[in-house]
């Protein structure tokens, strides 16, 4: 059982902080009444009453602010702060319980009665010691809050209340809790309570591990994640990389939300620069995949230029930059028309066939700016890799998309005009044939989803205006050939090369040699004189180039020789280029028996074709010389044979083949000459050896024979024409059947040409020879 006793005592209020019997602890004190009645205490017995405040925020607590049971307390040691507070050093010694307050202005003063604690120590109060130290044990095992050594330091006591009282003062418990025990007097009762918050603190703090063992677990791959990534931002800016992948990826999403791309395409992308992410950039792969993603930003996936469609601008946009090529522009202001009509078309695949230096390129360039779309070029010639077409799969650093799809990043809009130039230049071998796999691109029912091995997804070509170009149309592959509407660009004529001389070549070489026309000044008839003598070809190129010559050595002589102006007349023309290069009219200048005038078709244009017949005795052998292909050997053959077949009619000796070597030769013996349409010309060429009848001199003929003597028609009526105007032919003998070719042939070749359609040899005979037999 419990005595009391009473005393008269100073108060310090504690706030937050409860003192049991027999504790030692350190308390700093700053309220002002709390340290008068410190140092009222220091002056005195040193014994002071502790008391706690019901609330922790209570500034200047009152009589009813403070908990009615406290401890007695004698103050060991008093140390004076420099900030004015004081630090004591106390130590607990009995209960007791606040009788009354009394008056004092400077400090609480309170009457208390001290509680004397019956320390009876019998088998029950041993057994709940026993139970509490256990329980203890066990706590401290869970917490880490409380050492080893004050588990042994706590063993050792003996008495039931005190060891209640040191236990509840290491446990981590409200002060409201702690009061509670203070406030418990019967020791075997506080040691129950003791007890009970052990067992109860224990389960609260095994239940504490168990959810901090599960959030761990579920934390622990974020948290790495997490970790990794802010070691790896400041590895990054050590390094002196501003914002390292994270600020990377970050743009880059936000690049492939704004690219407007296919839902497909865009998920593609976005996985990719998930794996991007993960993957470190030492990685030979992550180089590979961020050139990926690169390729799918710039690609253009919507954005499409407006199409200017206006046909007399258009017209009047081809016409400044082009003279003559009436079929091409004729075919563009037809595709336009339709547009504007239908208001979508599929681009249409053209083809400009023709020689060198005629404008294809160029006039596709003019295409591009009348219909106010990009222009993009790829080169096709010696190309001979279908990866040059289609792109590389992307197994290694250096992968690339193909040309097609390089082109249109550099063209910026899924409708530009592209041009594929020299598309009868490529070749294959054994890493595949790339015309093959131009088949896609340009065929209109599969071009909206072209397959670039490099980007794998589908891309749509559909809205490409695609323009190939090509010199010979013999060489594309047939399927090739079929996908694209083939436009043949003749050559010019004298009067179309005069026009594009005097109204393009000569200013734009002039402004080029920084002249005008106040210092150099050419006359119609030395351009007249240069083209006949300087040039042979179908296309300016070559012109051009004498137009620059001419330039130069007018700079010349402007700034070497002081002129002021020069003025290039048909005489001056040899002092500024030298002789002649080419006799102009190739046309035999008197009636020739064993030769007559062939027309030819080449990849430079049209050119005329001398055929020289020979007859000698000998046993019949037919000699064939000047560098002839089969085709043409073939037609010499069946010339020979009809011959033969016919001696009666025209007045051979049918033995002729038995008493006689015959020589057909072909000048220009280093130059490879082939084709079916000379056929006719040697056919006249033989009978005009054999039977001692001259060949006409301004006669010039094209066709193919047959054994019968049947003319068959030939390709190239207009470029061949041209030849024999530019030769000074005046008479052109071709197949019936190429009659309707005859439109195609410019007016003023035309009218200083006679055409004579045949269908059979002897009509051909008729026309070409001339006398009696001799």
């Amino acid at each position: 059982m419990a005595s009391h006793k009473s005393r008269t005592l100073p108060l310090l209020p504690l706030r937050g902080l409860l003192v049991y019997p027999s504790m030692v602890i350190h308390l700093d004190v700053g309220r002002e009444k709390s340290v008068q009645a410190l140092e009222t205490v220091m002056m005195g017995d040193q014994h002071i009453f502790l008391a706690t405040q019901k609330e922790v925020s209570t500034e200047e607590p009152m009589q009813e602010d403070i908990y009615e049971i406290g401890t007695l307390a004698k103050v060991k040691q008093m140390l004076k702060l420099p900030n004015g507070t004081l630090r004591v050093l106390v130590e607990g010694v009995q209960r007791g319980e606040i009788n009354t307050f009394l008056e004092n202005e400077n400090y609480f003063e309170v009457d208390i009665d001290l509680v004397e604690e019956a320390e009876r120590k019998g088998i029950e109060e041993q057994a709940l010691m026993r139970t509490a130290l256990q329980a203890f044990e066990q706590y401290i095992k869970v917490s880490n809050k409380v050492t080893n050594e004050t588990l042994a330091s706590v063993q050792d006591i003996e008495e039931p209340g005190r060891l209640a009282d040191v236990i509840a003062s290491h446990l981590s418990l409200r002060v409201r809790e702690k009061q509670e025990i203070l406030e418990t007097i019967d020791v075997k009762e506080r040691l129950n309570n003791v007890i009970k918050i052990l067992n109860n603190e224990k389960e609260v703090l095994d239940l504490e591990k168990k959810i901090g063992q599960r959030v761990k677990q579920s934390m622990e791959k974020t948290q790495k994640e997490y970790y990794l990534r802010e070691q790896m931002k400041a590895i990054q800016q050590e390094l002196g990389e501003k914002e390292g992948k994270s600020g990377e990826i970050e743009t880059l999403t936000e690049k492939i939300e704004e690219a407007n791309m296919p839902e497909n395409v865009k998920e593609i992308a976005l996985k990719e620069l998930n794996r991007y992410e993960k993957i470190p950039a030492s990685s030979a792969e992550s180089s590979v995949i961020r050139n990926y993603i690169d390729w799918l930003l710039n690609l253009p996936w919507s954005k499409e230029t407006e199409d200017h469609i206006d046909l007399h601008h258009t017209e009047n946009i081809l016409n400044e930059d082009h003279y003559g090529l009436d079929k091409v522009k004729e075919r563009v202001l037809e595709y336009l028309a339709v547009q504007q009509l239908t208001k979508s078309i599929k681009g249409p695949i053209l083809c400009l066939a023709g020689p060198p230096g005629v404008g294809k390129t160029s006039l596709a360039r003019s295409i591009a700016k009348a219909l106010n779309r990009n222009f993009v070029r790829a080169s096709l010639g010696g190309v001979r890799d279908e990866a040059e077409i289609r792109g590389h799969r992307r197994t290694y650093v250096g992968a690339m998309p193909g040309r097609i799809i390089q082109g249109m990043k550099k063209a910026g809009s899924i409708n530009p005009v592209f041009l594929l130039d020299e598309i009868d230049k490529m070749s294959n071998d054994f890493r595949g044939d790339p015309s093959a796999a131009l088949l896609e691109v340009l065929d209109p029912e599969q071009n909206h989803t072209f397959s670039d091995h490099y980007i794998e997804e589908p891309y749509d070509l559909s809205k490409v205006m695609f323009i190939a170009t090509a010199n010979n149309i013999g060489t594309i592959p047939g399927p090739l050939l079929d996908r694209m509407e083939v436009i043949t660009i003749p050559g010019y004529t004298e009067v179309e090369k005069v026009h594009i001389a005097k109204e393009h070549l000569i200013p734009k070489q002039m402004k080029e040699h920084g002249l005008d026309k106040g210092k150099l000044q050419i006359r119609d008839e030395s351009i007249i004189k240069l083209i006949r003598y300087y040039t042979r070809e179908a296309g300016v190129r070559n012109l051009e180039r004498q137009a620059a010559a001419v330039c130069r050595k007018a700079a010349k002589q402007i700034v070497g020789e002081e002129q002021k102006r020069v003025i290039l007349t048909e005489n001056k023309l040899e002092d500024f280029l030298g002789k002649p290069k080419f006799r102009y009219g190739q046309a035999e200048e008197q009636d020739q028996v064993g030769a007559a005038t062939g027309l030819a078709y080449t990849t430079a244009g049209g050119d005329t074709l001398s055929i020289e017949v020979s007859i000698y005795p000998g046993k019949g052998k037919l000699i064939l010389t000047g560098k002839l292909g089969d085709v043409m050997k073939e037609s010499a053959q069946a010339a020979f044979s009809y011959i033969r077949s016919r001696s009666e009619e025209l007045n051979i000796d049918p033995d002729f083949h038995e008493k006689n070597d015959i020589h057909i030769h072909v000048p220009e013996g280093a130059t490879p000459k082939d084709g079916p349409s000379a056929g006719i010309t040697m056919a006249t060429a033989l009978v005009s050896a054999l039977t001692g009848n001259a060949v006409r001199k301004e006669v010039g003929m094209t066709g193919e024979i047959t054994l019968r003597g049947r003319v068959l028609p030939i390709g190239g009526l207009k470029e061949k024409s041209l030849s024999a105007h530019r030769a000074g032919l005046t008479t052109i003998i071709l197949p019936k059947e190429n009659e309707k070719d005859l439109d195609d042939i410019p007016e003023s070749v035309r009218k200083d040409l006679t055409f004579i359609a045949v269908s059979h040899l002897d009509e051909v005979l008729k026309h070409a020879l001339v006398g009696e037999k001799k």
